[in-house]
């Protein structure tokens, strides 16, 4: 027997048109937001980077490819990890997609890590995935843009992630190596990547939006964590279902790892 509310197709109407007015005012509220990102002002990249790509190594505004805007996904995948990051694989699942869109409306999508270009490739065919993705192994670019930190920012608490300061790693409860039967997520994903807690939690995930005119790159905006729920497009799907995203611990696996049930 089910727990939750049944009632009749005109209650059900009633309260779907109480929903639809709260829906709205989200989508003018997101608009607005989408105004204010496009308006923030626009700061100049003057250091320079270089990634390592299929066609060789080329700079930051090489990845436009021709195009006046990017926008970089910062995939967690570091030097020292077997696998790349098990929840940004299943965000990186919708890239291919609407990639080949957003290169035809003037934006370049592009993954970047910090793994050699050798490990993404590989880790790329195994996902059967075909978005432009690029090493910036040896680059200052992860740092800059803050998303991977050193050990010994990480054991001082000179890690500021998401636009705050996180305390040290000693203070943080899931990363004083637990078990790797533990169910919270960073421990899980760490086991997945084939790598220890710490080490896993020294990459994060991100995007970064940039433009490039007359011939200088900007960055134009970057986002973390929860900031890139949008982009997960599972959960996009989710939170429309009944149940909503119905999670007790972490779930998701790679598609190539749920096998055939």
């Amino acid at each position: 027997m089910t727990m939750h509310a049944v009632g009749t197709r005109e209650q059900w109407l009633e309260q779907r048109l109480e929903l639809l007015a709260a829906e709205k005012e989200l989508t003018r509220r997101s608009d607005e937001l989408a105004r204010q990102r496009q308006a923030l002002p626009w700061v100049r990249v003057e250091k320079t980077y270089r990634f390592e790509t299929g066609a060789g190594s080329v700079t930051l505004a090489e990845l436009f490819r021709g195009r006046s805007q990017l926008l970089i996904y910062h995939f967690m995948f570091g030097p020292d990890y077997a696998a790349g990051c098990p929840t940004c694989s299943t965000i990186a699942d919708g890239f291919d997609g609407f990639a080949t869109h957003l290169a035809h409306h003037d934006v370049m999508l592009m993954a970047v890590s910090r793994a050699p270009f050798a490990k993404i490739e590989a880790y790329r065919r195994r996902m059967g995935w075909t978005f432009p993705w690029a090493s910036s192994f040896g680059s200052d670019f992860n740092a800059d843009f803050n998303i991977s930190f050193t050990e010994q920012q990480q054991r001082d608490g000179g890690i500021a992630y998401n636009y705050r300061q996180e305390p040290p790693a000693s203070q943080i409860p899931f990363q004083m190596g637990r078990e790797a039967g533990d169910a919270s997520p960073p421990v899980q994903n760490a086991v997945m990547s084939g790598t220890d807690v710490s080490t896993y939690l020294r990459e994060r995930p991100g995007m970064s939006a940039f433009v490039l005119e007359d011939g200088v790159v900007y960055h134009t905006y970057s986002t973390f964590a929860r900031g890139l729920d949008g982009l997960w497009g599972m959960y996009q799907w989710l939170d429309r279902a009944p149940r909503g995203r119905n999670e007790a611990g972490m779930w998701w696996r790679r598609r190539d790892e749920y096998g055939n049930g």
